[in-house]
Parts: C-alpha cells; sequence; structure tokens
C-alpha cells in the first residue's frame, strides 16, 4: 500500500479485531474513527460511499472497515498514487494468485486463534501453545513460499515484486529446516534438561535449559555400551506434590525459552495481520471491478497531476454509486475542465444535476486512494482535502432551522479548508429566499475562489449564476441538465450557460397528468422548484 511504511503502523485493525472477538458486556471495542476524517459521515451520506463499501466488502465486515479507510484516507503525493495503481495492475492481472495470498493468511490468523482454548498461564503451557502456533504458522509460510515460486514471474509493480522477492529470499529451505528442528526440540519428548545451581538452604537458582547431548555411538554400543554415570528418582504415580515440585522446576528453566517463544509467535502474527490489511484492500478493489464489470461500466486508471494546476477532463465518467444501486449501467458525462476553478451546473429537475456531482467526488476519492474510476479516460489534478455541502432534510434531530444548520455545515468546513481543496455543493444555501441565498453563496463562494479552492457548484438559484456569468470569468464553466422536447431527459450535461426556468412543470405533469392545467407558480422562474436532481 505505501512503499515506504505499514499502512496500518499501529495494527489499529488487528487490535480492533481482538477487541472485537473479545467483546464482553457493553463493550463498544476499538473505534476506527481515528483513522477516518472528520467529515466522513457527510461523505458517505452525499456520495453514496456506502454502497460502495459493501460493493467492496461481498458481507465481510473487515474488508468494509479496511475499504472505508482505503477510500476515505486520501493519497496527497503522486508518487505513492502511482505507486499503489501500479500494484493494483498486477492485482487485476493476477486475481486468483492475490485471492489464494489473502486466504492463506487468513487461514493463519484463523489457525492461531483456535489454540486460544488452552489457558496459557504458566511458562510451559506458553511454550507448549507457543510452539504448536508456530509450527503452524511455519506451514502458512511455506504456503506462501510456494505461491511466491509459482507465480512471482506475473507480477511487475515495485510493491509485489519486492514482497515476493522477499518471501522467496527469507523464507529458504534452510530456514525451514532450522525452525523446524527447534521447533520439535522444544516438544521435549525425551524431557527437559535443565541446569541449577544450590543456593542457601539449598534452594535452587540459576536455572538453565540446556541443549540436551547427542549421543554420536551407534544403536549397538548404546544398547551394549556402558551407561553414563547420573543420579535419577522416580516420582510415586500418586505423589501430586512431587509432580508440582517437579513442574515448578521446569517452569523455572523453560520460561526465558517460553518468553522468547511467544514473543517471536507475537511477531509472526503481527506480520500476517498487516499481510491481511494491505491484502485486504486490494481484494476490496477486485470484488468492485468484478462488480462492475457485471454491471457494463466502463473502468480506467487515473491520470494523476499535480495539485494546483487545475487539470480535468474525463470522458464518460459514472457515477459508481448510482450504478450499484440500479444494477445496471447509467449514463455517463464528458468535460474538458482545464484551468477552471470553478464549475457552476443548472438545468431541468431530476437531468442528472447530482449523479454527476457525485461521480466527480467518487473519482476523486477513489483516484486519490491509488484506485481505478468508472470512465473511459480520467485526468485530473490531486486536491488536498474533498468537502461536500449538500442540502438535508428538515428532521426531528435538528436543533434549527435549515438555514442555521447549513451554515453551521459551512462554518466547519472552512475551519478545515486548504488551498487546492475541493467543495462539491449541491443546492446549498435555498433554503431561503432568492436574493439572500444567492448573496449568500457569492459571498462564500468568492471567498473560496480568492483562498485557491477549487468548486462544484449545483443550484437553481438564478440570481447567484447570472452574476458569475455577467462577470465573464475565464476560470468559469457553466454545465447544463439536458432538457428534451418532450420534457424527458437523457441525463447528459452540456456546456450551456443558466436559463431562468428550472421546469418545475415538466414534474407537475408528471404527477398529475398532461391533462390537468399546471398553476402558475408551477412554471415560474423559480429556485426552489419541488423534485429531486
Amino acid at each position: 500500500m505505501f512503499k515506504g511504511r505499514d499502512f496500518d503502523p499501529e495494527q489499529l485493525f488487528a487490535r480492533r479485531d481482538n477487541e472485537l472477538r473479545n467483546r464482553r458486556g457493553n463493550a463498544q471495542g476499538l473505534d476506527l474513527d481515528q483513522a477516518l476524517p472528520w467529515n466522513e459521515a457527510a461523505l458517505r451520506q452525499d456520495l453514496g460511499l456506502d454502497l460502495i463499501f459493501h460493493a467492496m466488502a461481498r458481507d465481510d465486515g473487515f474488508l468494509f472497515d479496511v475499504a472505508q479507510v482505503g477510500v476515505l484516507s486520501s493519497l496527497s503525493d503522486l508518487e505513492t498514487i502511482r505507486y499503489r495503481q501500479q500494484a493494483y495492475q498486477d492485482c487485476a492481472r493476477n486475481p486468483q494468485v492475490i485471492r489464494e495470498l489473502y486466504q492463506i493468511v487468513v487461514d493463519a490468523i484463523s489457525g492461531q486463534r483456535k489454540n486460544y482454548w488452552m489457558y496459557a498461564r504458566s511458562p510451559s503451557a506458553i511454550l507448549h501453545r507457543s510452539v504448536e502456533v508456530l509450527l503452524m504458522f511455519v506451514g502458512a509460510l511455506k504456503r506462501l513460499r510456494k505461491t511466491a515460486d509459482q507465480h512471482s514471474a506475473k507480477f511487475n509493480s515495485e510493491a509485489f515484486s519486492n514482497f515476493l522477492a522477499m518471501l522467496l529470499d527469507e523464507l529458504s529451505d534452510d530456514y525451514f529446516s532450522d525452525i523446524e528442528e527447534h521447533l520439535n526440540r522444544l516438544k521435549f519428548r525425551a524431557g527437559a534438561l535443565i541446569s541449577a545451581h544450590l543456593g542457601k538452604g539449598n534452594k535452587g537458582g540459576n536455572y538453565v535449559l540446556r541443549r540436551p547431548l547427542k549421543d554420536e555411538r551407534g544403536w549397538l554400543m548404546r544398547l551394549l555400551g556402558e551407561k553414563p554415570r547420573s543420579y535419577s528418582f522416580q516420582l510415586h504415580p500418586r505423589d501430586e506434590a512431587g509432580a508440582q515440585a517437579l513442574t515448578r522446576l521446569q517452569d523455572q528453566g523453560v520460561n526465558p525459552v517460553a518468553n522468547a517463544l511467544a514473543q517471536s509467535t507475537d511477531h509472526i502474527l503481527s506480520f500476517f495481520q498487516m499481510l491481511r490489511v494491505e491484502l485486504a484492500f486490494y481484494i476490496g478493489c477486485l470484488n468492485l471491478h468484478a462488480r462492475l464489470a457485471e454491471l457494463g461500466e466502463p473502468v480506467c486508471f487515473p491520470v494523476a497531476a499535480p495539485g494546483g494546476r487545475r487539470t480535468l477532463s474525463f470522458a464518460g465518467l459514472h457515477d459508481v454509486s448510482l450504478a450499484l444501486s440500479m444494477g445496471k449501467s447509467v449514463v455517463g458525462n464528458d468535460l474538458e475542465a482545464d484551468g477552471k476553478d470553478i464549475i457552476i451546473i443548472t438545468g431541468a429537475n431530476t437531468g442528472g444535476k447530482s449523479t454527476f456531482l457525485r461521480s466527480i467526488g467518487l473519482a476523486g476519492l477513489m483516484m486519490q486512494a491509488g484506485m481505478f474510476v468508472s470512465a473511459k479516460s480520467f485526468v485530473s489534478e490531486i486536491s488536498d482535502g474533498l468537502f461536500t455541502h449538500f442540502k438535508r432534510e428538515e428532521d426531528a434531530a435538528m436543533e434549527s432551522g435549515k438555514w442555521d444548520e447549513e451554515l453551521g455545515r459551512m462554518s466547519k468546513i472552512v475551519d478545515s479548508l486548504r488551498p487546492n481543496a475541493l467543495v462539491l455543493f449541491n443546492e446549498s444555501f435555498a433554503s431561503t429566499n432568492e436574493r439572500e441565498g444567492s448573496e449568500i453563496a457569492g459571498q462564500i463562494v468568492n471567498a473560496l475562489l480568492d483562498r485557491g479552492v477549487k468548486v462544484f457548484f449545483v443550484t437553481h438559484l438564478y440570481q447567484f449564476t447570472s452574476a458569475f456569468v455577467a462577470r465573464d470569468m475565464r476560470n468559469a464553466v457553466f454545465l447544463r441538465a439536458e432538457r428534451n422536447s418532450d420534457g424527458t431527459r437523457p441525463f447528459k450535461l452540456i456546456e450551456a450557460k443558466p436559463l431562468q426556468t428550472s421546469y418545475g412543470h415538466d414534474l407537475y405533469a408528471a404527477i398529475f397528468g398532461d391533462d390537468v392545467a399546471a398553476p402558475a407558480h408551477a412554471a415560474e422562474n423559480s429556485v426552489r422548484a419541488a423534485g429531486p436532481n
């Protein structure tokens, strides 16, 4: 996921996984909010991100969480975006290999959990559990090595080439032979050899676990030859106190080894957990890619340009969340907007304006996550933060009116804005009258443009849009949702200046029928015509 660091350096996902698995009572587990941007709830609601996360997860909660963090934690440097794009291109060419690697890791982590049935409190119990888990991990590492050996030549990206080369280099046959020999020896099938010193009061001290001496003699000499001089004793089968004392002696000898082995187990487990997180993001991308292919949606790898260049052009850009919700391909849009700071979208109700706005936000997030986008081609500068200000329906949870709520959300966005940020407005400031809404919207947008913020604005506020038209700004582009002569919508946006009507009578006719005369207010130049966008 990153060239020089881990995607989850604090292993947040592993800790959350453990919390959720060991949840007791009313415990809520570890919260992932600390890994998400402050406005993630607004982005999810306004852009329909949950539909994308569900498509990436396929009912897997872990994949869902990784998808959230991966998509919403936008990358800000071109090198890392391209690094991740190249890695996913390898995944797209070899999906079965990636899924095989992921399954190996999941099996290893699941197998480790099954060993938690043992209440490993004593050093001997800790040692026994660690040996069993490490032997299981060795089996998983062998599977990783075998997969790398078979398929490494198919991968070209720096990310996967380095990873597979590491597996081939470090997981050698000698490594497996040595580790298995040590682990089998630590099972103490022939007993444990421990040295100790006698201290005051004949108490033992300085316990050290020793490597058993190898008897180099042949089997005949071992059978008939002189036995080594030693002293021994045997416990009575019913001597429970003696057995407990002997176990305590053994625990003192194996304690340092048990601690070292437990640390080794945790180290290898951390490797598997981190690899699971890194691969999970690409598994989610493969799942989404496959679903879009089923729907006939176009997919391309976007070209990211440096921030501040005001670069934006695309062909056939689709709204992924709409396609997923409808279960079929949707209409795409084209645009050439290089050098533009503000794009104002007007036109007929239900003409595809909000759909277009969502497609812009989704494409930006997916590009800066190192993913593909749903378009025939897409070139865009990277933004320093994506923010949405969409209209909200009034509900009982609101502590004030819609107008105050709109201004409150705008204030929070302004507090977090930086130059080269991208703000998407959808019917903002329309909860008051035309004059006041246009004035407030104009002041806010002009301030954002002065600060170097890029703006997309969907609106019916004609006074607001006409003020920008009158200025004949070279850095502005005006788009309008098309309307056919019969009132139908092709859901395509064209470059055109705003009109004074939002065609509210089309909606009236659709609801009440063509044979019913529409009242005058349904066809007037209203900035708040009824109906969705």
